[in-house]
């Protein structure tokens, strides 16, 4: 049977750009547009997807992956016709970084589970913890959820370079949230498509951005989808315009989609399979600070936090 699902894995470099609640706003735009989707809140040991819904699950990734139930019984329905979340566990931190043989557990069984939805949106916690960079490389979409804030630029940017280092990924899509106006949000992801293709050769794509608004800290104060809440405001419309281009991308997608696994097979080589570099001589020589691979350099910050962007003109995937 033909794979139609697209798994999308929602990234942010730090804490606190709203990534979690993005994920979950347009997971309900997308479920109001038709489709079938999976919620999955890949933030293992700090799980909120739940306290965000106002939900209590009973089951969650670590009974599953404990073998105390199946994925199927752990699935809290939301929304009538296909909307679930897939809840994980709160205060576990040895969910944190699972070992190799626990993720792989973990994912055979999520795969017969997932083809039942038109998308699959993960949720993962920030950072780049081992788990985060895994579910990101399986996915067939990274979606990468920064602000215009300077923290947020140099973070975002580490983080892709991880995981283009890690497994060569090379296709990120960029929502820039909690912007002022369309020109804040492109001056910010200017600055990070300049540093990623100057310095890493690879160039994001913006996807779009959401405006700043006063409904969404009270959303979550309230436990409700933002969506739900103020449908007509213009985060909302914003979210409505960015599920409408996602569905756009998954159409184009299709025939790649096919033959295909929902959550894709991790690349052979991964950095730990590198040959370590050689060491350095011993010199007299004064020591001049080394960065290293993973590394934000001091030029790379100049480009996100100093230099201004010249002669960009603003990419937008699939815009409307």
């Amino acid at each position: 049977m033909a794979t139609t699902t697209l798994s999308v894995s929602l990234l942010s470099g730090k804490g606190g750009v709203g990534k979690t609640n993005v994920a979950l706003n347009l997971a309900c735009a997308l479920h109001e547009q038709g489709f079938k989707i999976l919620l999955m809140d890949c933030d293992l040991g700090l799980a909120n997807l739940d306290v965000l819904l106002g939900i209590t699950p009973e089951g969650n990734l670590q009974t599953a992956l404990l073998g105390e139930s199946k994925i199927a019984d752990v699935l809290c329905p939301v929304a009538p016709q296909g909307f679930d979340v897939l809840p994980a566990a709160s205060g576990v931190p040895e969910l944190t970084d699972l070992q190799p043989d626990a993720r792989d557990l973990l994912f055979s069984r999520l795969e017969p589970v997932l083809h039942n939805y038109d998308y699959v949106l993960m949720d993962q916690g920030a950072g780049i913890s081992q788990t985060v960079q895994t579910f990101a490389a399986l996915a067939a979409v990274r979606l990468v959820v920064i602000t215009p804030e300077p923290t947020s630029l140099t973070d975002s940017y580490a983080l892709i370079k991880v995981l283009n280092l890690h497994y060569g990924v090379r296709d990120f899509l960029v929502i820039v949230n909690q912007a002022t106006s369309a020109t804040e949000a492109k001056n910010a992801f200017s600055k990070l498509h300049g540093a990623c293709r100057h310095f890493l050769h690879l160039e994001p794509v913006l996807l779009g951005h959401v405006r700043a608004d006063k409904n969404v800290p009270e959303a979550v104060c309230r436990q409700q989808p933002l969506m739900r809440m103020a449908p007509g405001c213009p985060a909302a419309q914003d979210i409505q315009a960015l599920a409408a281009r996602l569905q756009r991308l998954r159409l184009s997608m299709l025939d790649w989609l096919a033959p295909r696994q929902v959550l894709q097979p991790l690349p052979a080589a991964t950095l730990q399979d590198l040959p370590a570099p050689p060491r350095a001589r011993r010199t007299a020589m004064p020591r001049l600070p080394h960065y290293s691979r993973h590394a934000v350099t001091p030029a790379a910050q100049s480009f996100l936090l100093v230099k201004p962007a010249k002669n960009f003109s603003q990419k937008v995937y699939l815009a409307a």
